[in-house]
Order: structure tokens, then sequence, then C-alpha cells
């Protein structure tokens, strides 16, 4: 009668065998040929550290030098803009303030000149030189 009971218990064990499994799963330990590797679960990547925006970068601004007028005359820059002054004429001008925050200095016939604007916003009216009814306003904002 050994044997029915085995087979009765082996049939009892193999349909609840489901059911069971995760209830004695943590009672179970591997001997030594079940060696079980851990599970690696790949994740997502981390995404890159954020950086500080960069700071916007003072737009430039060019003007020319035309028949003894600046075009434009009046014109906006951001705080320590570039500007490229050309002068197209045919004698020499430049382009200064005239609280003498910034001066390009004698810009000769098709010659070009850079300056670096003020930074600190506001209004500043400049002139040529060496004529000095040729003026206009550099606003900085």
């Amino acid at each position: 009668m050994r044997a029915p009971r085995r087979a009765a218990a082996l049939l009892l064990l193999v349909a609840a065998g489901p059911s069971l499994t995760g209830c004695l799963s943590s009672f179970v330990v591997p001997g030594p040929e079940e060696t079980t590797s851990p599970v690696v679960t790949p994740s997502e990547p981390s995404p890159p550290p954020s950086s500080p925006a960069p700071s916007p970068s003072p737009f430039a601004g060019t003007v020319t030098i035309r028949d003894f007028s600046f075009e434009p005359a009046d014109f906006t820059l951001g705080p320590g803009a570039v500007v490229t002054v050309t002068n197209t004429g045919t004698t020499t001008h430049s382009l200064t303030a005239q609280d003498g925050t910034f001066d390009t200095g004698p810009i000769a016939p098709g010659a070009t000149a850079t300056l670096a604007g003020p930074t600190q916003p506001g209004a500043y009216s400049y002139l040529c030189s060496f004529h000095h009814f040729m003026r206009g306003i550099l606003t900085v904002s």
C-alpha cells in the first residue's frame, strides 16, 4: 500500500504545485547543482546632469558710415555687445561716445572698426569726432 500512497501524494503535489510555488519558494534552498545567478534588469540610462542654461550672449550690431551719416543713427544693443562700424565714405570718420564711454578711433575710407558697447543699460549719444554734425544714439537694454 505504500506505492499507492506515494502515487497519490505525488499526484496531489503535481496538481497543487503551481498554487503552492509562491508560498513555498521562500522556503526552498537550492542544492549544489541548482545554483542561480541573480537576475539583472537593465535600468534606463539616467539623464545627464543638468547644467545651468547658458546666459544669452549680447547680440552684435553693425553701423555703416555713408556720405557723412550713420546708418542706422539710432540703434539698440545688449550690454557689452560688439559693434562693427564700416566706413564706406571718402573721408576718415569715427563713432565716439560724447561721454567717452566708447570710441572706434579714426576709421579710414573703406576700413572697418569694432568696439565693445557699454555694459550698463541706458542711452548713449555719440558723434563723429571729425564731423560733429554726424550724431546718433546707442541704446543699451
